[in-house]
């Protein structure tokens, strides 16, 4: 049986069944719909399997249109708009039963050398990863177990993902901070990712859609237990800043600057072990009350 870190690198290994056309496989999992990651992850892919190889993908900028179904394969339609001197540009279309279900545009371009170089400086009072529990383990010691459906979920995340404070905190706790939307994880795929750098982009892309909108709940209710919205991804941008490893620790710093009108912003920063931003990210989502 393989783990959760191989069938990560399977799910992003889509089948070329034309020049530019790609088949994705969509888990049959007990979710009402596919995760946002996944399709975000493999539509990066096909765009990536369009060029030579050469250009690291430096920006994305993606849209989430209708929800897809588990268990359908998705098709990604490339279109390929520019291959200039310095940048590649590549628009993806997720098709899944007729239905366009998400759009991505992402530019490709290679590190320049003599750039302007600074960095602002990231917050540094967090606890190492290793000092953390995973959050399946955090979960269970809050809840005494997890329900059958989450139990098996925990065993498929292909991230480790360790958060620093906000799990553990009572509703309490979340009214006396309730103008601090902020969250941090650190995260890590479970298992090697082999030495492909798109692979571990798109894995990173994937991941980055995991706990982001985290922050935007985090002023009015637990992270964990039961839910009192429902919650889908709007829209998703990211910038690549430096080469990375997405199953080496990276933290994910992410803060909410604004909610409102059934709508939340949610800003991530991702910093290597040695404190280097690695990838900015954007995320707009939906939020509606839940009834009954």
């Amino acid at each position: 049986m393989t783990n959760p870190a191989e069938r990560l690198v399977d799910l992003l290994d889509l089948e070329r069944i034309e020049v530019d056309i790609f088949r994705g496989l969509s888990p049959n999992e007990s979710l009402q719909r596919v995760f946002g990651g996944q399709v975000a992850g493999q539509a990066l892919v096909a765009a990536g399997r369009t060029t030579d190889g050469e250009r690291p993908v430096h920006s994305l900028h993606a849209y989430f249109l209708r929800p897809g179904r588990p268990g359908v394969p998705i098709v990604y339609q490339v279109e390929r708009v520019r291959d200039g001197r310095s940048f590649t540009t590549r628009r993806v279309t997720a098709i899944q039963q007729g239905r366009t279900i998400f759009n991505l545009t992402a530019s490709f371009h290679r590190p320049e050398e003599g750039s302007i170089e600074h960095q602002l400086p990231p917050r540094l009072d967090f606890p190492d990863p290793e000092s953390l529990p995973n959050v399946a383990e955090e979960v269970r010691e809050h809840m005494g177990a997890l329900p059958e459906a989450l139990e098996r979920m925990a065993r498929r995340l292909p991230f480790d993902i360790r958060y620093t404070e906000r799990l553990r905190w009572t509703p309490a706790e979340i009214k006396e901070k309730e103008d601090d939307p902020r969250s941090a994880v650190w995260m890590r795929a479970v298992g090697p990712l082999g030495d492909d750098p798109l692979v571990h982009t798109c894995a990173l892309t994937y991941a980055s859609d995991m706990t982001l909108l985290d922050a935007v709940r985090i002023p009015v209710e637990p992270l964990w237990g039961r839910r009192g919205y429902d919650m889908a991804s709007l829209d998703h941008a990211m910038w690549f800043h430096r080469p990375f490893r997405a199953d080496e620790w990276f933290l994910y710093d992410q803060e909410s600057p604004v909610s409102t009108g059934g709508r939340g912003l949610a800003r991530g920063r991702i910093y290597n072990r040695e404190g280097a931003l690695i990838v900015s990210v954007v995320q707009e989502g939906l939020f509606r009350p839940l009834t009954g």
